[in-house]
């Protein structure tokens, strides 16, 4: 799937819910690999900001987002719209510090959106695609979250106040196109015995009945609601029997579940790259979402630093085995360095060494404690550009491979006994008058130890 970004811009307009401040959010296009920026152009020099999880400062009531130079509040419900209509690339230009609140949901960003419209660009989407299981708890708060490998983005959500009104509600997606009619129109929501916490720790100064669904947690008198309401700067309000205090019946019986699942996708699109994967949260809320959404990014940026490591299967059989490596390589012990060969194509090749206590040079070097030569690696990772150079050969049993030179080469990481090096060479350029110019990266597990760029002519045999 290509990146998208939307075909125009559109503004929607509105205060933000805990500065109060009225504010105008216009969403502009942007160029491939631009990601989701945010720009203030009420402040001087009308700095920009990424929305990158990093970058979060507050997650009470909310997602705020700051640098040296500005902030950005409640970013939750818009993220949420632009990734899952898949917008990877916008430019959203605002003129105060928060984003407006509109109904409480994310149904307004989503409609303005989609009015706009969605257009491809050239880049391909690149997606963090999860193998392995990756977790955060939160003690404190109860807050569990789960990410999960999985072919595309599912997301499930468990919610638990202790509650005789809200009590526990499950809320799931298991396909974003299900999103704009399944879970942006459900509004955020408050309990009656946190408005006026919320107003004295002077938050909520936009919040309405209109934006929110108020939920008294226990059977409250029609005065202490009129007091309330006098506390907030509020009409006077009343609650129906199930405990809700908006007069407006809610979309979903679940819905504040289904709000929940609406801000772990806001908080984790700061991930800043689309997922697939599955998520469980149970009890999630702004803090917890922000703090697996930094785990997540460490998970990324590492995929990132390792793209391209070959997968390593000891089950699977190999291209060549120990005596058809022995075919290409002249080497033989103590100075044989490739054990197989698991993958080979045109232009790479990998082989696989295990390292072992046996070899002959462990007891000299660092005797008590055990390192595999640095120098050793490049030898490994020559031996094994070695046959990628003369596998397209007739009768390579005729030709050597001699090494030119090696440059740019860094030791990362140690090897020690009982370690798998697996060894990538990949051609930079096509061979030319037998000189082969190879990328030499060595792994260990998910660590690059070694690494460089090699250069050998390809000579026949005397």
């Amino acid at each position: 799937m290509k990146k998208q970004t939307i075909a125009k811009p559109t503004t929607l307009s509105g205060k933000g819910l805990h500065t109060g401040e009225f504010v105008n959010l216009t969403i502009h296009p942007a160029a491939d690999n631009h990601g989701i920026k945010f720009r203030r152009i009420d402040l001087e020099d009308q700095p920009i900001l990424n929305a990158d999880v990093n970058l979060v400062t507050e997650t009470n009531r909310g997602t705020k987002l700051s640098n040296a130079k500005m902030t950005v509040g409640t970013v939750e419900h818009i993220m949420s719209a632009l990734y899952a209509l898949g917008i990877d690339n916008a430019l959203l230009e605002m003129d105060g510090s928060e984003v407006p609140i509109m109904d409480g949901s994310a149904l307004p960003f989503v409609e303005a959106i989609k009015a706009a419209g969605i257009i491809e660009q050239e880049e391909d989407r690149d997606y963090f695609e999860v193998e392995e299981t990756i977790t955060y708890s939160d003690e404190e708060s109860g807050a569990e979250l789960v990410l999960m490998p999985s072919d595309k983005y599912e997301i499930t959500t468990m919610i638990d106040f202790d509650s005789p009104v809200l009590g526990q509600q499950y809320a799931e997606l298991d396909d974003l196109s299900k999103y704009t009619e399944e879970i942006a129109p459900c509004k955020t929501f408050v309990f009656v015995h946190e408005l006026v916490n919320l107003i004295d720790q002077d938050l909520i100064k936009g919040g309405a009945l209109e934006n929110a669904i108020v939920i008294a947690n226990d059977k409250i008198t029609q005065d202490s609601l009129d007091i309330i309401a006098k506390k907030v700067e509020i009409p006077e309000i009343e609650f129906n029997m199930e405990g809700i205090v908006n007069k407006s019946d809610l979309k979903f019986s679940n819905e504040p579940a289904r709000h929940k699942l609406l801000d772990v996708i806001g908080d984790l699109a700061l991930v800043g790259k689309p997922i697939k994967g599955k998520i469980v949260a149970t009890r999630p809320g702004h803090k917890s979402n922000v703090e697996f959404a930094k785990i997540i990014k460490k998970h990324v940026m590492q995929a990132k630093k390792l793209k391209g490591k070959p997968k390593y299967d000891p089950s699977s059989p190999p291209i060549y085995d120990i005596e058809q490596v022995k075919t290409y390589l002249p080497h033989r012990y103590p100075f044989l360095m490739v054990d197989k060969i698991i993958q080979l194509e045109k232009d790479l090749v990998v082989g696989v060494k295990n390292v072992t206590g046996n070899e002959n040079f462990f007891p000299g070097h660092f005797p008590g404690n055990p390192v595999f030569p640095g120098v050793l690696q490049m030898e490994a990772l020559a031996q094994t550009g070695g046959i990628l150079a003369l596998h397209t050969i007739e009768a390579p049993e005729l030709w050597d491979t001699y090494f030119l030179k090696m440059d740019n080469v860094k030791f990362k990481k140690m090897v020690k006994p009982g370690d798998t090096l697996v060894l990538k060479m990949a051609l930079l350029s096509p061979i030319r008058r037998g000189i082969v110019h190879m990328q030499g990266t060595a792994y260990v597990g998910n660590s690059i130890v070694s690494e460089g760029e090699l250069t050998a002519q390809i000579i026949k045999r005397q």
